[in-house]
């Protein structure tokens, strides 16, 4: 259960990895009562039969999805309701469903059930995604994926090669994939790949394994890294680090979920010598000998020559075209407005809703239904590791906090990686709240702080993705997380990979508030956190120091001169806390106890 469940009328809270099972039933529901759209189905449509077949044998009937997702029959009973009687119906979904094994699948699952009820292509209604990246949608138009071609133009269809091919001039063209990133990161692990340009990622922190990618990039022979921040997991194994511009600095565009081009325009003017992405691209490709092909001056250049692309061979071919901003040179770029695509001559002013017309981009021009088999998760829990991680992100953290982690606002949310279970889950394993856990899978390991709640399933543990080396000593949760990927689409299942939980039990626990960023890499366990004007540190070890005050002012008084000291000590009861006085101010603080109960 998440906040967003606070507002629902309904919640679901079905079991990882079932979510094929739930729309499948739903589609045999729709069609069992009567509720599909005959009209729209025979002009517009092609593959019902199978996928209905599918779903029938899969989940034949409202009781069959219940047991199988986990749910009470009646909830289920009335979303397929609900979903039957409601005329405007939006399926939003995000990554609960792409991050999977089977994430294509779920997806053609939810859409299968849009198309049986012609509810596309109207108002108010229709598959919604929900990406985890705010440009996400611009990333794939420009084919910023390894088996995509430019503006939505497919790496496998020769006529598509062929367009993309005579357009650059290029002599040659790739005709078969390139691997996507946890492939490709194995592959720089095999010593296959020996050179890696790592752009605006942290892949150390946010892929799959990712202790493994770590190790991969310890021995490729050549890691650049172009990125705003000059230290992260990832920018460590960098033979060259590339300043590169932040959000804020950039001039460009961003493609939203509902296909609306906005312009990025630049608020701060670059720091140092900090330079934009495609700078940094097309110089390298000068001095690799294609000047000539790279010879741009401005944003504004490579989006003329994107959306030129765009609208080659077209004519309604292909839904992205935006040959209609071909010409708008610096003056129009500058000053243009958010607009929805496709955008050509014909319709300058852009796309409101696209098949809204019954057609839609298959060589037919009829939507596919396509036929589900539910695959479980690629790995299943057992008696080793009983429960299924899933992890995610936090109200007030973006990814892995390379920048939001330096707000001291968004920081005081939630200052440390937890895990959070079930009560019952929680006495199983002998955890308290509030203590710290060891979790650990078949890929690695990592501690976090314990949180008991009704709000997740048995069975079932969460963990939050945005702690890195740079906040926390042990908190990469990715590094357990399986690299099991959807065939089709390449996401990793950051969703389900089965776990291990135990306490941790370390001889002392502490916290400290410093106003200078301290290290602390003998500590078996820390977590920084920024404050304003100062920064919190939660800290715990596994052997206590033989002299509590030596310890304290060794770490506290450097590089003071002048420091006064306040400190107390209970020897029998294993308590020290220690106050560093600077000019009449307090530095810093810490407190030290043997177990997780500390002062607040």
């Amino acid at each position: 259960r998440t906040q967003t469940c606070d507002i629902a009328d309904l919640h679901l809270p079905l079991k990882p990895g079932t979510d094929t099972l739930l729309f499948n039933g739903l589609l045999a529901y729709l069609h069992d009562h009567g509720d599909s759209n005959p009209y729209f189905i025979n002009a517009h449509t092609e593959g019902l039969d199978a996928a209905l077949q599918a779903a029938t044998f899969s989940a034949p009937s409202v009781e069959s999805v219940a047991q199988s997702c986990g749910l009470k029959e009646t909830d289920v009973a009335l979303f397929y309701r609900w979903f039957s009687c409601t005329e405007k119906v939006v399926s939003a979904y995000s990554q609960g469903v792409n991050q999977s094994s089977s994430g294509t699948d779920k997806v053609n699952a939810i859409i299968n059930c849009h198309l049986l009820t012609g509810r596309i292509g109207r108002s108010g209604m229709g598959p919604f995604s929900i990406t985890g990246q705010p440009n996400a949608m611009g990333g794939r138009e420009v084919g910023g994926l390894a088996n995509q071609l430019a503006a939505h133009m497919d790496l496998e269809n020769p006529a598509h090669r062929t367009i993309v091919q005579n357009f650059w001039n290029s002599p040659v063209i790739a005709d078969t994939a390139g691997l996507k990133a946890v492939d490709m990161f194995k592959a720089i692990g095999d010593g296959r790949i020996k050179a890696v340009w790592i752009i605006a990622t942290n892949p150390v922190d946010s892929l799959p394994d990712a202790d493994q990618v770590r190790k991969a990039l310890q021995g490729c022979e050549l890691v650049v890294v172009s990125d705003c921040i000059r230290n992260t997991d990832t920018t460590a194994h960098a033979h060259i680090l590339l300043p590169a511009l932040a959000w804020g600095e950039k001039d460009g565009t961003v493609t939203n979920s509902e296909r609306r081009i906005s312009r990025q325009r630049p608020f701060l003017a670059p720091p140092g010598e900090a330079k934009a992405d495609w700078w940094m691209v097309a110089e390298v490709a000068k001095r690799m000998g294609f000047a000539g092909s790279f010879d741009y001056c401005s944003a504004a250049q490579v989006f003329a020559e994107h959306a030129a692309l765009s609208s080659m061979s077209n004519a309604g071919s292909r839904d992205f075209d935006i040959g209609g901003l071909a010409l708008l040179g610096s003056a129009g770029y500058d000053a243009l407005s958010p607009i929805q695509w496709p955008v050509t001559h014909q319709q300058p002013h852009g796309t409101e809703r696209l098949f809204g017309d019954g057609r839609f981009y298959t060589p037919t021009g009829k939507a596919r239904f396509i036929a589900i088999t539910p695959r479980p998760p690629a790995h299943a829990t057992d008696v080793e590791f009983p429960f299924a991680l899933n992890t995610g992100r936090v109200r007030d953290q973006w990814h892995t906090m390379t920048r939001t982690g330096k707000s001291p606002r968004l920081s005081a949310h939630i200052t440390e990686p937890y895990a959070e279970l079930h009560p019952e889950d929680a006495v199983r394993v002998g955890v308290k709240e509030g203590a710290l856990a060891r979790i650990n899978s078949r890929w690695g390991e990592m501690i976090g702080r314990v949180k008991i709640t009704t709000d997740q399933l048995r069975g079932s543990i969460f963990v939050p993705i945005h702690w890195t080396d740079q906040f926390a000593s042990r908190g990469r949760v990715d590094a357990l997380v399986n690299p099991a990927t959807d065939p089709v689409s390449g996401q990793p299942e950051s969703k389900h990979t089965p776990v291990h939980l135990q306490p941790y039990t370390p001889a002392w626990h502490g916290f400290l508030l410093s106003q200078r960023r301290l290290n602390f890499k003998d500590t078996s366990y820390w977590v920084s956190a920024a404050g304003k004007d100062f920064w919190r540190y939660e800290l715990a070890g596994e052997q206590a120091p033989a002299d509590w005050a030596r310890w304290a002012r060794d770490l506290l008084c450097s590089p003071h001169e002048k420091v006064e000291w306040a400190d107390y000590l209970d020897k029998a009861a294993g308590r020290y806390r220690g106050a560093c006085i600077v000019n009449n101010y307090l530095e810093s603080c810490v407190f030290v106890a043997p177990t997780f109960e500390l002062p607040p």
